[in-house]
C-alpha cells in the first residue's frame, strides 16, 4: 500500500471517531435536556421563607398611595376615561 492509501484510512478512521463523539455528546445532551426541563406540577415544589415582616404590608405609607393613584390616572387616560377621587 503507498502513502496516499495510509492517509486515506487514517482520515476515515479520525472521522469515524469524531461521529461517534458527536453522537454520544448528542445523545448525552439530549438526555439532560429532557431531564431538566420537565413541566413542573403544582404542589412538587418547595417554597421556603416568606416576608421578613409580614405586618409593613397591612397599611400603605403615602408615597405609595400617591404612586398607586398616578397610576391609576394614567390607566384611565390611556383608555380615553377620565379619573376622579
Amino acid at each position: 500500500m503507498d502513502t496516499e492509501t495510509y492517509g486515506l484510512i487514517g482520515m476515515l478512521g479520525i472521522t469515524a471517531v469524531l461521529l461517534w463523539y458527536i453522537m454520544r455528546l448528542r445523545k448525552d445532551n439530549i438526555s439532560d435536556s429532557i431531564e431538566n426541563n420537565q413541566p413542573h406540577i403544582a404542589g412538587d415544589d418547595v417554597l421556603g421563607g416568606s416576608a421578613i415582616n409580614p405586618h409593613q404590608f397591612d397599611e400603605p405609607d403615602e408615597e405609595t398611595l400617591d404612586m398607586l393613584g398616578d397610576l391609576l390616572e394614567e390607566a384611565a387616560e390611556a383608555q380615553g376615561l377620565t379619573y376622579e377621587e
